[in-house]
């Protein structure tokens, strides 16, 4: 049992750790490096991520290594906790919290990290009410979720006047993208709700991380969920590049989880309908919401999401974290070209408006002075507002 009667929890001191979604192969390699370290992780499992036997066999192979005889891993089984746990249930939040509590005496991080994707345009998604519902599915996941295991988390972490709430977004909280509205519009929602409650929370000693890594790390680590494609947005010459495509060519790549091909209107007799495809728009192409969980070539996963284990491992709990972590150099200069984008545009706004200012004040001097307003390359005086 860790020690509650520590005042703090210091970076090389064991900590206990709560993540909100411990299946994904981000959260159970994350996992392994924190029992190796000697932390304490209550793991909440989502009810039908757990029950899903594909996507729950590397952490179930986790619990059989911690339960193991191996001299590496003893006391590893005393020192994890999995607790089912539905995070759009505010209640099941809190119960979670209870129990690691009860276990662990105390929560010195917690590891916001649930996430999946929904894969769509803004106007495959508005198709059917079915396609209507991903939209605030996307919302329940992304923010919702996460929101309630803070608010859950908040009571304890201010009582022990120390903790640290590590939120691992994407760089999808800086950079939208084609095909993922939702998902970037959910992860801007949880970021901007992160960067105000740091602030709040700041008089009570809790500390608020942001880790964006790469958006690949968790779309194809994570469940994917794609709406019926409508043909006017199939790739072509001339379109933005398609993120349905690049993901259905790494599903395609094992049987399991490869994907039908886009129904055709010659295909719609033979292929399986949504209820309300009769009410569809002659355009849409109706067909079937497809849902994956991607299955990497072995060592892929590896590969994929380490950098941001490590970057994790070396985060939390620290005395002065950083509010905001981008990992990997890639993530790092699109954000900054990004930025830089934006910099660019707000100089242009301040030389625009800069300029009306001076148009608005020559006219207020003119008036003042009885002259009548000259004519500028804007048109006459009087057709401004």
């Amino acid at each position: 049992m860790a020690d509650s009667a520590a005042s703090s929890a210091t970076h090389n001191s064991p900590r206990t750790w709560l993540l909100t979604s411990a299946l994904s192969p981000l959260a159970v390699r994350l996992i392994r490096q924190l029992l190796a370290h000697g932390d304490y992780v209550v793991a909440c499992l989502p009810p039908h991520e757990i029950d899903h036997a594909d996507r729950s066999a590397e952490f179930r192979d986790l619990i059989n290594e911690c339960k193991s005889s191996r001299k590496d891993r003893e006391g590893w089984k005393d020192r994890i906790r999995g607790i089912r746990c539905d995070g759009t249930v505010m209640g099941s939040c809190g119960a979670a919290v209870a129990e690691a509590l009860q276990v662990f005496g105390r929560i010195d991080i917690l590891l916001c990290c649930k996430s999946e994707a929904v894969i769509g345009t803004v106007e495959e998604l508005s198709t059917t009410p079915f396609t209507q519902n991903l939209v605030r599915d996307q919302f329940e996941t992304i923010f919702f979720s996460q929101v309630n295991f803070i608010k859950a988390a908040l009571p304890q972490l201010r009582s022990q006047h120390t903790g640290h709430i590590i939120v691992v977004s994407s760089t999808g909280g800086h950079i939208g993208t084609p095909g993922m509205s939702m998902y970037t519009a959910a992860t801007w929602a949880l970021e901007g709700f992160c960067d105000s409650l740091a602030y709040e929370i700041a008089p009570f000693n809790i500390k608020v991380t942001i880790v964006q890594p790469n958006k690949e790390i968790q779309s194809l680590t994570n469940r994917l969920i794609f709406a019926p494609q409508m043909m006017v947005y199939e790739q072509g010459v001339e379109s933005v590049p398609s993120v349905r495509e690049m993901l259905t060519n790494v599903l395609n790549t094992h049987p399991d989880t490869a994907l039908p091909p886009p129904t055709t209107p010659e295909s719609i007799g033979t292929t399986p309908l949504s209820p309300s495809s009769a009410a569809l728009e002659p355009d849409v192409v109706p067909g079937e919401i497809f849902q994956r969980y991607p299955k990497l070539p072995p060592g892929a996963a590896d590969k994929l999401v380490m950098e941001t284990v490590h970057a994790l491992t070396a985060i939390g709990g620290h005395e002065n974290p950083p509010a905001r972590h981008i990992v990997g150099h890639e993530g790092a200069t699109a954000v900054k070209e990004k930025l830089k984008t934006v910099t660019e545009e707000l100089e242009d706004f301040v030389e625009a408006s800069l300029s009306v200012d001076i148009f608005e004040s020559e006219l207020q001097v003119e008036a003042r002075d009885g002259r009548a307003p000259e004519e500028s390359p804007r048109g006459p005086a009087s057709s401004t507002g």
